[in-house]
């Protein structure tokens, strides 16, 4: 990899490590470009807070301790700001215009809940529900439509258990939603690490078969998560596996 896009900070509270410790390791991974994409604050109704994001007043320091650093390793390493986001429909508008006030470049679609997130189920969890296997799908399709993610994190989250049939047919749309508005999809290296449900084989036998764009991802949750050769290797075999049209870098999509 010369190239990540997905890195946290301690900011969402499930990371660790400075923002100048996953610099090193990236220097030492010997990358030529990192993007900072730490889970996005967020407004919710009734002053609801979240525990797995920065909080909105925090943006401002994150946004400024990268650009200090980016000022500083600028001979060594090209340095971007941006955001892991879900697309919620009734709350987008809100976020959206309170990032763009605070110099966040980029845009990465995390899809970790639909709809607009409460009282809905973690897509992680398994499922055999088609409802919400369709929903996933359609609300990534309609982040999709808005030209504002880079790329779309850990597709495959959505933890489908039901009928093989099913999941092709809905997956398949997805896909095709990402070849057609040419937005890749990443290969999640923290998912090996961790032994997650994804990557999951059958979600990018189908993204081959649709001929999508793909990005390998390190969804680095601490340095040396940046620094994962084993996991590397297993993500460059699928892309041979899968016949998929691997990107090394991506042209990012400013949200401005």
């Amino acid at each position: 990899m010369i190239a990540n896009y997905h890195t946290h900070t301690p900011r969402c509270l499930h990371a660790e490590g400075t923002e100048e410790a996953y610099i090193q390791a990236a220097l030492e991974a010997k990358m030529e470009i990192l993007g900072f994409s730490d889970h996005t604050p967020q407004f919710y109704p009734n002053g609801r807070v979240s525990t797995i994001r920065m909080l909105p007043q925090e943006l401002p320091g994150y946004v400024r301790t990268l650009e200090a650093l980016r000022a500083k390793y600028a001979q060594k390493l090209q340095i971007h700001i941006g955001l892991e986001a879900e697309y919620y429909p009734d709350l987008f508008p809100e976020l959206l215009s309170f990032i763009r006030d605070n110099g966040v470049e980029y845009l990465l679609l995390g899809q970790h809940w639909c709809v607009n997130e409460i009282g809905e189920p973690y897509n992680g969890r398994e499922t055999a529900d088609e409802a919400l296997l369709a929903r996933y799908c359609h609300q990534v399709a309609d982040a999709m439509q808005t030209g504002l993610f880079s790329y779309i994190a850990h597709p495959d989250i959505l933890n489908f258990v039901g009928d093989a049939a099913v999941y092709e047919k809905h997956i398949r749309f997805l896909c095709r939603e990402a070849r057609e508005n040419r937005i890749p999809l990443e290969i999640n290296l923290l998912g090996m690490i961790n032994n997650k449900h994804y990557p999951n084989p059958v979600f990018w036998r189908i993204a081959g078969e649709e001929g999508c764009l793909t990005v390998i991802g390190a969804d680095a949750h601490t340095p040396r998560g940046l620094i994962v050769p084993e996991q590397e290797g297993n993500a460059l075999q699928m892309v041979k596996d899968y016949d998929l049209q691997l990107l090394k870098k991506v042209q990012l999509r400013t949200i401005y």
